[in-house]
């Protein structure tokens, strides 16, 4: 049997940012750190197409929630101890400069999320925190005072549990044997499959559009907007991450297979679209329609509309009909697309789901049933949209617990 002060479960970006700030809040505290795996930090590791994206260039605490499909509410008060620019010092601090992408996702200057895992483990290191790989844990259980966490490489008590295990079902399990609810797990951040020889052999183009998911009746439930990419084998792009995460949880129950509208024009309705068109038709009567694209429309993406549309190559402007034009416009603006089937974005693999944030306090993220245990990052039913956010997440939930402890 070991002991400790604290013992945190999981290896992972809210396991060490926890220890962390917990060593350097507490530097007699015996920290100890229990993964799993064989290795530690393989999220951090992934995260970014390998460099990382520590979080996100948003400084409004109330802004910064609206990226969490899951968590929005709960997340405020925390934003106000620790948020983007407490990370951007934390890391300074430790020699590690931020960098800001034109879209907000922030980086580590050297573009790689080595840097970040080379950090935690010199600061894990530097403070004395014990870091045991190969251990997975097996019960939770409180003994008076203390808790005794039982892994399939020994025993371990400890008067504080810290829980960051991320979307591990089996703990998740461990924790509903503690008396606490688990909320059902789905995947959030994924792709939309869709085969339809409008988009085929499109891939690579990109252009903004805002996107909605119709119900039964073709009436939208959901509605997205933002960049919107082709690929292979459908549709990704920020404008469709947000709608598989903000919808998560309506979409699980379909299957993955319901209909999407496209407004390729994103702001534009049908009836403007169709005055301009009528415009065009009349300024560049001579000109070919498939020749030059309109709207600031990719050309691959214009051509294939415009063919969609029942207009031939070989057409001008002066010749297509009204029915013609009315064709454009719908498929510039209302084309419906069949969805079928989802594919996991990249690394991106966040899950909606975990302990029920009723029963976690927010000031502390500490259980509300039991005293000493702990929850930081995925463990908790709290997710966000790609772009640093979900790490913003373990790093508040970690430094306040590491208060907190």
């Amino acid at each position: 049997m070991r002991t400790a002060d604290i013992l945190i479960l999981g290896g992972g970006a809210a396991g060490f940012f926890t220890a962390i700030n917990a060593a350097e809040a507490n530097p007699e505290s015996r920290i100890i750190i229990l993964e799993r795996g064989k290795d530690v930090l393989t999220k951090v590791k992934v995260s970014g197409g390998g460099r990382c994206n520590v979080t996100h260039a948003e400084f409004d605490p109330k802004e910064l929630t609206t990226h969490y499909p899951r968590g929005e509410k709960e997340l405020l008060g925390p934003f106000h101890q620790f948020m983007t620019g407490d990370t951007i010092a934390w890391f300074a601090d430790r020699g590690i400069a931020l960098k800001i992408e034109s879209d907000g996702r922030m980086f580590p200057e050297s573009d790689s999320s080595q840097t970040i895992i080379d950090c935690f483990l010199s600061e894990a290191d530097r403070l004395g925190i014990t870091v045991l790989r190969n251990h997975a844990v097996k019960s939770i259980q409180k003994k008076s005072e203390a808790w005794l966490v039982v892994t399939t490489e020994g025993n371990f008590t400890a008067p504080k549990v810290v829980v960051a295990t991320g979307s591990n079902t089996k703990v998740w399990k461990l924790l509903e044997n503690l008396d606490h609810s688990i909320v059902a797990p789905v995947p959030s951040l994924f792709t939309f499959n869709i085969k339809d020889p409008r988009i085929e052999g499109l891939r690579g183009v990109a252009t903004q559009a805002s996107v909605c998911v119709l119900d039964k009746e073709m009436e939208p439930i959901l509605y997205s907007d933002g960049p919107l990419l082709l690929t292979h084998w459908g549709m990704s792009g920020p404008a469709i991450l947000k709608l598989s995460a903000w919808g998560a949880r309506v979409l699980a129950p379909t299957n993955y297979a319901f209909t999407i509208q496209v407004n390729w024009l994103a702001v534009q309705t049908f009836e403007t679209t169709l005055d301009q068109l009528k415009s065009l038709k009349k300024s560049l009567n001579k000109k070919l329609v498939a020749s030059h694209a309109q709207f600031e429309l990719p050309k691959r993406l214009w051509q294939r509309l415009v063919e969609t549309s029942g207009i031939l190559e070989t057409q001008s402007w002066a010749e297509i009909t009204g029915e013609q034009l009315q064709g454009l416009a719908h498929e510039l603006t209302q084309a419906t697309f069949e969805v079928n089937g989802k594919s996991t974005f990249k690394e991106e693999f966040v899950t909606a789901g975990g302990v029920d944030l009723k029963e976690v306090n927010f000031k502390t993220f500490e259980s509300r049933l039991h005293k000493g245990l702990f929850f930081a990052g995925e463990v908790l039913n709290i997710d966000a949209i790609t772009g640093g956010f979900n790490f913003q997440n373990a790093w508040t939930g970690g430094y306040i617990v590491a208060r907190s402890l």
